[in-house]
């Protein structure tokens, strides 16, 4: 999983690089643990598997984390932070509103295709990382509330609850791309992303003619 450079957080606590080799190095580790925990899950992915994916030392495993939860709970927070930026990388300069949150989805369904493990590390981080599990949702709601919010101070979204709305917006995102993005990616992001959008924009009521 090519994703962006890892924060020094990433490692186990006196354990962060301190060369730009010692982070490539972390990277490595963390690209192969997501290969190892998106292939054969928490419980059966072991240390050796990951150094071996990586083309690394066992012992280069422990000069950055102290075990294989250490590096699950770095991989999480790694991924949390990917969807983010990914998210944010895709929407355009002055989107707002409804327009922010198409263009925020389609750049989410495109991560999801790209890194089809992360459904699988996410769902067991409710059980491996309870901690992790709900910082990452917690997290993604609080940015589409707070996008939600800029859209209501823009008069381009309605006033409304925004937290509940942000958590309905992400529940529905995560099953779109988990739909259309682990399940079967064959049907276009552009014919997706349409739909929601207009659900968004007007609902699924029929206007009252009364």
């Amino acid at each position: 999983m090519a994703t962006a450079k890892p924060s020094s957080s990433a490692a186990s606590p006196g354990k962060e690089p301190r060369t730009a080799r010692g982070a490539a190095t972390m990277r490595r580790l963390l690209d192969a643990a997501a290969m190892e925990f998106g292939e054969s899950g928490f419980y059966e992915a072991s240390i050796s598997g990951i150094t071996r994916r990586a083309g690394t030392a066992l012992g280069t495993f422990y000069t950055y984390f102290d075990s294989k939860e250490s590096i699950f709970t770095a991989l999480v927070r790694d991924m949390s932070a990917s969807v983010a930026k990914a998210a944010a990388a895709g929407v355009s300069p002055g989107s707002r509103g409804v327009d922010r949150e198409r263009e925020a989805l389609a750049a989410f369904l495109r991560f999801a295709r790209e890194h089809k493990e992360i459904y699988r590390i996410i769902d067991e981080a409710e059980f491996a990382d309870p901690v992790s599990y709900r910082a990452h949702y917690q997290g993604t709601a609080q940015r589409i509330a707070g996008r939600l919010d800029e859209g209501v101070a823009a008069g381009l979204i309605s006033h409304g609850d925004n937290e509940v709305r942000a958590w309905a917006i992400m529940g529905m995102n995560v099953f779109l791309g988990l739909r259309f993005g682990v399940w079967d990616d064959s049907r276009p992001i552009g014919v997706i992303v349409p739909a929601v959008e207009a659900l968004l924009s007007a609902g699924i009521a029929i206007p009252s003619k009364r």
